[in-house]
């Protein structure tokens, strides 16, 4: 036999298929480093330390899918439907890029592995496996804005229902927004402990029950929607034990491993109790199964699925695929990066105290504040009318860069955190000399006996907006068009004297509003 004839068979024996993927894949990587680095920092986090397990899972329901799949190659031209959907991931993971907003980046990536799903195997046969391919979302972070809505959501509700349990025991107990005052001792429901951390795995739990559930469909949906009831009932049976125990033993009840151990609890009965439900859905059937049998876990044959990996065969989409994703990158790689240099501004600790007779005295936060406010810069100052007879806080937290996990809270949000109860919340115009008529959201907050005028806008890089979504969005936009992700929040507060009409009040923080509002100009950038 002649080396010619020899090689010739050694290329021929080469698995060509596998080895295209992994080009593929190598050929697309350049567009999703961002949100691969993005995912690396979130799965570092308590409430995303999970993440690593997702893929595992997803795995693992693909191969258990696989046993169906038919061991034959799909015809040739029904691949070409994952070309499609690969090159529209990398499109909407080149704009996550541009707009440096790694949640989108991330996104594409889930849409890319469905596009490679489809391309190894066809149109018809791959998409039958978008369950394994869906069941990854659990392993990504929430967007900065529903990550904080959800938190202060959670924290208000769990602190709720753990104060119901505290006072069922006959303990005197006060909430303040997520603070438990207990007398000797008060528990703040701070964000570690709002439930998130336990929210997306027993929702990747759930998920899981239900593809391997074997029932009617609305027993899946009824195992899927008890996730976040169980999450929310669960962490503040929680909270509630934690206050009997402080109450009773100390704060040291509170801390250390106790508080760890009681999440593992947690975690722990709430998959147990999806397991009795579970049960308890196969006695409405007419031939129940035990759970051993109604969840589907008679799976242990990977090795020959694994081994299907080797057997992908090449294709002209595959090749194609390939191409069209090195062209990409080569172009994406070459593409000038245009450097993104912070606007000019000057630093907060040189804004005016006096403002036209009114008095500053500059207040710095508390570390713990700083820490969540996540600001690059920020402003927070008492300012006294010139008679001394009212008083106005100015608040401003300024961000030069409002992606990747960064951005403005708002006050919306946090206020009831504080346990300030929020009213005539709604939009207002302001007319000022020398600036056209904006819009702010102007809202009265209410704690016991102390009222509070506020006014608040987002100052989007010049244009002054109402709407927190609005704001994210032209984050993105801009991010994109100009390089720009820089941003505040403007705040004016101002208290209601007793017996003070209300448009006393407006007409105080208009007026400040107007000598002062030109003055931040050097400080944020338009």
């Amino acid at each position: 036999m002649s080396i010619a004839s020899t090689n010739l068979r050694a290329a021929r024996s080469l698995p060509w298929g596998i080895l295209g993927l992994g080009a593929l894949t190598l050929a697309c990587a350049p567009f999703f480093a961002l949100g691969l680095q993005s995912l690396g920092a979130a799965w570092s986090t308590p409430e995303y330390s999970h993440g690593p397990l997702i893929p595992l899972i997803s795995l693992y329901l693909f191969a258990r899918e696989l046993r169906h799949a038919p061991a034959h190659s799909s015809p040739q031209h029904t691949r070409w439907q994952g070309v499609v959907v690969i090159i529209a991931a990398l499109a909407v993971a080149a704009f996550g890029d541009l707009a440096q907003i790694p949640d989108i980046v991330t996104y594409a990536l889930i849409g890319w592995l469905m596009g490679v799903v489809l391309l190894v195997m066809g149109w018809q046969a791959g998409r039958h496996h978008w369950k394994p391919v869906l069941h990854l979302i659990f392993m990504l972070p929430l967007p900065q804005i529903l990550y904080w809505k959800l938190t202060i959501a959670l924290q208000l509700i769990s602190s709720e229902l753990g104060v119901a349990l505290v006072r069922a025991f006959d303990i005197p107990v006060y909430l303040s927004g997520n603070v438990i005052d207990l007398g000797v001792y008060k528990l703040q429901v701070a964000e570690a402990c709002s439930g998130l951390r336990y929210l997306f795995p027993i929702l990747s739990f759930s998920y899981l029950f239900g593809i391997l559930y074997r029932g009617p469909f609305w027993h899946k949906a009824v195992l899927f929607a008890m996730a976040a009831p169980l999450t929310v009932g669960l962490n503040s049976l929680r909270i509630g034990v934690v206050a009997i125990l402080v109450n009773s033993y100390g704060i040291g009840q509170a801390e250390g491993f106790l508080h760890v151990f009681e999440g593992w609890v947690i975690f722990g009965a709430a998959i147990a109790i999806l397991s009795f439900t579970a049960v308890g859905l196969q006695r409405l059937t007419p031939n129940p199964r035990p759970l051993s049998e109604a969840l589907d876990l008679n799976y242990t044959r990977f090795a020959p699925e694994l081994r299907r990996l080797t057997q992908i065969a090449p294709s002209r989409a595959l090749m194609v695929a390939l191409g069209l994703a090195a062209l990409a990158s080569a172009a994406w790689l070459a593409l000038p990066r245009p450097e993104a240099l912070p606007p000019a501004r000057s630093d907060f600790s040189t804004f005016p105290r006096s403002i036209e007779g009114w008095q500053g005295e500059m207040r710095a936060l508390e570390p713990q504040t700083v820490q969540v406010l996540g600001a690059t810069d920020y402003l927070n100052a008492v300012y006294a009318s010139p008679d001394r007879s009212a008083a106005v806080n100015l608040f401003v937290a300024w961000y030069a860069d409002q992606t990747g996990g960064a951005g403005i809270h708002s006050p919306e949000v946090c206020l009831p955190v504080g346990g300030w109860e929020v009213s005539n919340f709604g939009p207002r115009s302001l007319t000022l000399p020398h600036r056209a008529s904006f819009a702010v959201n102007r809202a009265v907050i209410t704690k016991g006996l102390n009222r509070q005028l506020v006014y608040y806008w987002f100052d989007e890089r010049g244009v002054a907006m109402i709407n927190d979504w609005r704001a994210k969005l032209s984050v993105i936009v801009d991010g994109v068009t100009r390089g720009r992700t820089d941003g505040a929040l403007i705040r004016y507060v101002t208290p209601i004297g007793p017996g003070e009409n209300v448009s006393v009040a407006d007409a105080r923080l208009t007026k400040f509003i107007a000598h002062s509002l030109p003055r931040l100009g050097a400080y944020v950038p338009d």
